[in-house]
């Protein structure tokens, strides 16, 4: 088995270190079991509810179930008996100057997060595992906090275009990720399929799957565009109300990142029509019907790929040392437009994603209107493109390598 270092590692070990529960949340098959069991498995017993035998007594008899597997125990997959987080409680209350007496899984945020909003809350420290950053997948060493790792980087990812342009095709799922002689198209046809049998049907009652299927290939047709709801259920044939819950089951299993525009009045956010990115470039590739490296350079699937390729590693960036994303993006009537906001506090970081190895002081300039117009807050800003090193388009504008970060 091919191990990598994950960066949520340090997170996890810290958290089990104050909170009697640590939950991790993730799509499927992003590496969540691997993660906690590497971290975890000389210290804690191993309880995972995909063995049906386990998930029965979990729902029949939940206080036999944790008599069995006492803590400090790994709870695998808790999304299939949310009810036991109850008896969890009682047990953290029982002993609440425990720290990490659970580490406890799942791959379906909503259903888990209500579970823990009812039961755990202030007893759990809660993170998300994705698939791999390409750093995380490509080996390359951990590069310290958020802020660091974007102004000034760490170590540098190794300069072969083709293997980054491989990686980002592949996607950052172990499997597909790891193992260069697996079939990716074919790996991510299967996972897609079994996601919609598993996760879709658990989490809302799709009448018709073969009508999800093809709004999850609609999706992938309007990823860093702005969507419409109403327009994309009028090309399906379906409801809006219908497009949005499945779109909310798209964002909580992980498939999908939806970003508000940037308005200093929140509530402007909120009525504004949002981006919407999938997570995973290589669930985004075959969506798109895109098979060879080359297609990620030329034709219409190259920008958006790349969009989302940069989107991807600055959502993994915050999210996989703990932080929650405040991710949006900004546009103006008159056309200005910085792909991705971070706001730090008070503070605003401008990205751009920029397909070209040779970026100029022309792919600043959406960057320079929004730091003129929020002076006050906008900070350094970053266009991320195919560069080998970081270097300045402007006083306030650096150009960054994609994997920098």
């Amino acid at each position: 088995m091919i191990l990598r270092s994950r960066t949520l590692g340090k997170v996890l070990r810290s958290a089990a270190a104050t909170f009697p529960a640590v939950i991790v949340t993730g799509p499927r098959q992003s590496g969540k079991t691997t993660l906690v069991r590497e971290l975890f498995g000389a210290t804690h017993q191993y309880c995972t509810l995909d063995d049906p035998a386990l998930r029965e007594q979990a729902l029949r008899d939940p206080r036999l179930l944790l008599a069995r597997f006492t803590p400090p125990v790994i709870l695998d997959e808790i999304q299939y008996a949310p009810a036991l987080l109850h008896y969890v409680k009682l047990d953290i209350d029982a002993h609440r100057t425990h720290a990490g007496r659970y580490v406890i899984t799942g791959s379906q945020a909503f259903a888990l997060m209500h579970g823990v909003s009812e039961s755990l809350a202030g007893r759990a420290a809660i993170t998300s595992l994705l698939s791999f950053s390409l750093r995380e997948a490509l080996g390359v060493a951990d590069n310290g906090d958020w802020r660091t790792a974007l102004t000034t980087g760490g170590p540098q990812m190794p300069a072969d275009l083709n293997n980054l342009l491989d990686q980002i095709r592949r996607g950052g799922y172990p499997e597909p990720a790891l193992h260069s002689e697996i079939d990716s198209k074919l790996w991510h046809a299967s996972y897609v399929q079994t996601y919609l049998e598993r996760d879709v049907r658990s989490l809302r009652a799709v009448g018709d799957i073969n009508d999800f299927q093809r709004q999850l290939f609609a999706t992938a047709a309007r990823s860093g565009s702005l969507i419409n709801y109403e327009d994309l259920a009028r090309d399906l044939g379906i409801t809006g109300k219908t497009v949005r819950a499945w779109m909310s089951v798209l964002e909580a299993s992980g498939q999908v990142l939806t970003l508000k525009p940037f308005f200093g009045n929140l509530g402007k956010r909120l009525v504004k029509r949002p981006k919407v990115y999938f997570l995973d470039t290589g669930t985004l590739a075959y969506l798109l019907g895109v098979t060879q490296r080359e297609q990620l350079l030329t034709g219409p699937a190259a920008g958006p790929l790349f969009e989302a390729a940069v989107l991807g590693q600055i959502h993994r960036l915050l999210v996989h040392r703990g932080e929650m994303s405040r991710l949006c993006f900004w546009r103006t009537a008159a056309g200005h437009e910085v792909d991705f906001v971070i706001e730090d506090g008070n503070q605003l970081i401008p990205i751009e994603a920029k397909l070209t190895a040779t970026p100029g002081p022309r792919d600043a300039a959406a960057i320079e209107a929004f730091q003129a117009l929020f002076a006050k807050r906008a900070t350094k800003g970053y266009v991320v493109c195919l560069c080998h090193e970081r270097f300045p388009l402007s006083r306030t504008v650096d150009a960054v390598p994609l994997g920098a970060f």
